[in-house]
């Protein structure tokens, strides 16, 4: 097969932006709603596509899209070519306006309760104008808006290393702990028996997350069933005000109860789950000036929480 002519003026940017809605969204109906174009229209610029390419991009079932090996392959193009347009976008915005701009982070909940605010903090006070725009989201939903450019990096935690599109770097590595309200009737034991937790509520991440994989094995290693009675959530806004409100067990990482007096961690150590918090970006394409000032910050916060943490 002849490479096609991609430089011939066929093939536009609206051609990009729906095949990445499309893998997105697995349904032409949720693409062009997203896009705010109506079905047809969608269905046409699909087929302009793949004429354009000569190959099918997605397999059409009754549930809706699934990508081919073509569809994967150019999706992770469509977004890189995406994310370098919106990267020139905001650098020139940048450079028409020296004392503004915007970052957008993505973040989940490892490094989203200490790291990211204590950076944001110290970014504003020396640049007040600077907008920064916080995404939260899982970890798999957060690297396919980094790779097509709507975020410019993400804090949190490190599942995976460095590969030829993502580049991630660690900043500390932190434990996870179980977690209760201080009224909760284990909270004042000693020792704790993993088979005595089965009769609490527990709030456990997605059954896509790392960490439930991890609890989930360590579970297994004890021989215990994973709890019947769960709610799974990660925002920590409403796994907070559950655990402050009722009995549930939680596992969390360690600096995100650490300074609420209503949260206490129970005597079952988890080990060996725990996880390295750091920075993740694109590998191609340069960032902002703006966003090399927050990952700076981030690195000098995350320097003086490791130095505290030794002092402790």
């Amino acid at each position: 097969m002849r490479p096609p002519n991609l430089l011939d003026g066929c093939l536009k940017v609206r051609h990009l932006v729906l095949v990445d809605a499309l893998d997105r969204q697995g349904s032409v109906v949720g693409a062009a709603a997203e896009l705010h174009i109506t079905q047809p229209a969608a269905t046409r610029s699909l087929h302009e596509l793949e004429r354009i390419l000569g190959v099918p991009l997605f397999e059409r079932h009754s549930r809706g899209l699934t990508a081919t090996v073509f569809g994967v392959a150019f999706t992770g193009h469509a977004r890189a070519v995406l994310a370098q347009l919106e990267q020139a976008g905001r650098h020139i915005a940048e450079l028409a306006n020296a004392d503004r701009g915007t970052v957008v982070v993505g973040t989940h909940l490892a490094g989203s309760n200490i790291l990211l605010p204590k950076a944001i903090a110290a970014i504003k006070a020396e640049r007040p104008h600077l907008t920064i725009a916080v995404r939260e989201g899982s970890p798999e939903a957060l690297l396919v808006e980094l790779e097509a450019g709507r975020v410019d990096l993400i804090v949190g935690r490190l599942s995976a290393p460095s590969d030829e599109r993502i580049v991630r770097r660690m900043l500390y590595d932190e434990s996870v702990d179980l977690v209760v309200r201080t009224s909760h009737p284990l909270a004042s034991l000693t020792s704790v028996d993993l088979s005595d937790l089965s009769d609490y509520p527990w709030i456990l991440p997605g059954p896509n997350t790392t960490l439930r994989s991890e609890l989930e094995h360590f579970f297994a290693r004890h021989g215990v069933a994973l709890p019947v009675n769960r709610i799974e959530a990660t925002s920590f806004l409403t796994v907070r005000q559950l655990l402050v409100d009722t009995d549930v067990i939680a596992a969390l990482p360690s600096l995100i109860t650490r300074d609420d007096v209503r949260i206490t961690r129970l005597a079952v150590p988890l080990e060996p789950i725990g996880h390295s918090v750091g920075i993740t970006v694109r590998a191609a394409g340069a960032l902002s000036p703006s966003a090399e000032a927050l990952i700076r910050q981030l690195v000098e916060v995350a320097e003086l929480m490791t130095a505290d943490g030794a002092s402790d």
